[in-house]
This record gives structure tokens, sequence and C-alpha cells, in this order.
């Protein structure tokens, strides 16, 4: 396994030593095998808990995906999105996009391995960041290689989890905007955007498509009428029982179906799995080819299609694997390289929750 990954790592060194030769110094001390010598099996302890762990539960997967973009979409890859309340803290778990997200749980037990193997050593924002990487693999997704040496907040950013994090209700404007507000580019945001091939999605997120949508007597007009005809049949029991919030939970992987937020009727919702045709099978050209034949389940999803550019990428990466898992691995290392803190910046949190 370790040739194998050495191989991919080999594949992509080439176009992710030109992008971050274009982050002025932002990763200068950041470097792949950064724990070779202070912890040796980091890398693999992750590994093999992720693996051990979907397979008990199979929505490790999305749940991690999920966390890390939420984690360094604000404020960067600093594991903030991990500090509980309390001690001065007001955590963005509070925050209402984050408040069906998951694997906060997973992470303690990766941090648990790592401290026994070597206390003090590895941050949570690195384990969350690898933790992902191993979670895209799970479910069928490209390695992508990573730097490590990411060190961890000692402040959470509940406001602007708030504010600032993409919602399943943008338009392709604000969608894009809020993308390009972290430095992706179009064909980068669709590219992430393929992380939505795996999870579940409750009603809850898009059953306001189906009925009065925008105010009007009928559905989202940019939804296949026979896949209009199975959702609605799929969300019947949630129809006239619920509405969707104005500020809804965010645009990321998709919400895990453990949300224990939902009204007494929402939480009986089974959703729409977005892996349908099995796990680990059609990570990305299933999702773009689903777009392009007006099955999009998230509103935001589906409007990648009414941009001529965003359109060009959804064609390009439903027909071509190869391309969409080239473009998704270097976008998602952009992510995780976000607004990095490095030493002496930041610190090595010994409880992912907490501050030291």
């Amino acid at each position: 396994m370790e040739n194998a990954e050495t191989s991919r790592k080999a594949s992509f060194q080439n176009p992710v030593e030109r992008k971050l030769q274009e982050d002025d110094g932002l990763h200068e001390w950041l470097r792949y095998d950064y724990y070779n010598e202070s912890c040796p099996l980091a890398e693999r302890i992750i590994r093999s808990t992720v693996e051990e762990l979907y397979g008990l539960r199979p929505d490790v997967a999305p749940a991690l995906l999920r966390l890390v973009f939420h984690d360094c979409f604000v404020e960067g890859c600093d594991a903030s999105v991990l500090l509980d309340h309390g001690d001065g803290i007001q955590s963005e778990k509070d925050s209402l996009p984050n408040e069906s997200l998951r694997g906060y749980d997973v992470i303690d037990i990766i941090k648990l391995e790592l401290e026994e193997a070597c206390p003090g050593v590895v941050s949570c924002a690195d384990i969350v960041a690898l933790a992902a990487r191993e979670s895209v693999l799970m479910a069928g997704g490209p390695f992508y290689p990573l730097y490590t040496g990411r060190r961890d907040s000692i402040v959470a950013y509940p406001i602007i989890a708030t504010y600032e994090l993409p919602s399943p209700l943008d338009d392709l404007s604000k969608t894009i905007e809020s993308f390009a507000s972290r430095g992706f580019d179009e064909r980068e945001t669709v590219s992430l955007l393929g992380a939505h091939s795996t999870g579940t999605i409750h009603c809850k997120f898009f059953f306001h498509r189906l009925y009065n949508f925008s105010g009007g007597d009928g559905p989202d007009p940019s939804i296949d009428p026979e896949f209009l005809q199975l959702l609605r049949s799929n969300c019947n029991s949630i129809h006239h029982s619920s509405r969707p919030a104005s500020a809804s939970p965010s645009l990321s992987p998709l919400p895990s179906s453990e949300d224990n937020n939902l009204s007494t009727i929402l939480s009986q919702d089974a959703g729409m799995k977005m892996d349908y045709e099995g796990p680990r099978t059609g990570f990305g050209t299933l999702y773009y080819r689903s777009l392009l034949q007006r099955k999009g389940l998230l509103f935001v999803d589906q409007q990648l299609t009414s941009g001529a550019e965003t359109e060009t990428w959804v064609r390009a990466y439903s027909s071509d694997l190869s391309l969409f898992q080239r473009d998704f691995g270097l976008a998602m290392i952009k992510l995780s390289n976000l607004k990095v803190l490095t030493a002496p910046k930041g610190q090595v949190r010994l409880n992912c929750r907490k501050v030291n």
C-alpha cells in the first residue's frame, strides 16, 4: 500500500509544486512527511483508523469530508471548528450551518491513538486534513498528497461560520462569489462540489424545490419531471410539515443522516443517497451526469449548469473521470492549505476540543 501511495503522490508532485510556488511562501513550514522523525506512524495510524471506522460506519466518509470544508473555509485549516464552548471560546459548532456537522468523535478517536503513540506531536488541524483525504479514498475518490505541519488555532470564529459558509440555497453567482473569496476559480468550484458524490441528503435540504418554488405555484423548473415525481414520492411525509430555513446549513459534502436537530417529522426522513449505484462507485462522474440530466438534488448543484463556464466543466467531468480526479485532488490540496498556521503560531492541542 505504501508503494502505491508513493506512486500516486509522485503523479501529483509537479502540479502541486507549481501551485505552491504561486502561494508567496505561505507554506514555508509545511512539508511532506513532516512527522517522519517525530511520529513516523502518524499518517498510517490516521489511515488505518479511518478505514476501520468506515467499515463500521460508512457515513464516516462524508462526515469527515464535510468537516474539513467547514474548518478550512472559516479562517483557514486550523481545527477551530473542533473547539467546544467554554473557557472564553464561543464555539463554531453552535452556528446554524454547523448544527448538523458530524465527525468530531472520529477525530477524538484518531487523536487518542496518536497521543498514545507520540504525545503532543500531531496537530488536530493535520488530523482533520489527513482524515478527510482518507475519507475521499474510502468513498471511491482519488488520492491526493498533502503537506503537513499545520498548527491548531486557540480561538474560534462563530460569526464567520454563521455568515460566510456557502448555502445549498445559493444561486450560481453567489456560489462563485463565495468560493472566489477563498481563492477558487469557477473550474475549482465545480470540481470541489463533486464532493457531493457521497453522503445522504435529507429532503429538508431540497423539498422547497418541489412545491411553491421561490414563492410561486409550481416546482423548480430546472428539475426533470420524472425525477420530480420520484422526489415528491420520497419526501411526501414532510410536504407542508416544515419549511426550509432562510439561513440553511452550509454547502459542503452532504449533511449526515445523523442530524438530531430536525423536527419529529424530518427526523424520519430517510433522504436520498448520492452514491446510489453503491459505495465507492461513480465518485464524481455520477454527480455531474445527474446535473446534465436535470437530476441535481440541491439547488446550488443544479445551478452549475446555468452558467457557460461552469456547465463546460460539468460536461467535462461527467465524461472524463481522470480529469475530474486530477482537478478534484488539486482543489482539495488547495482547500487543505488555506490560511494554515505554522510554528510558532498556534499550538498542538492535546485535546482537539479545547485549547491547552
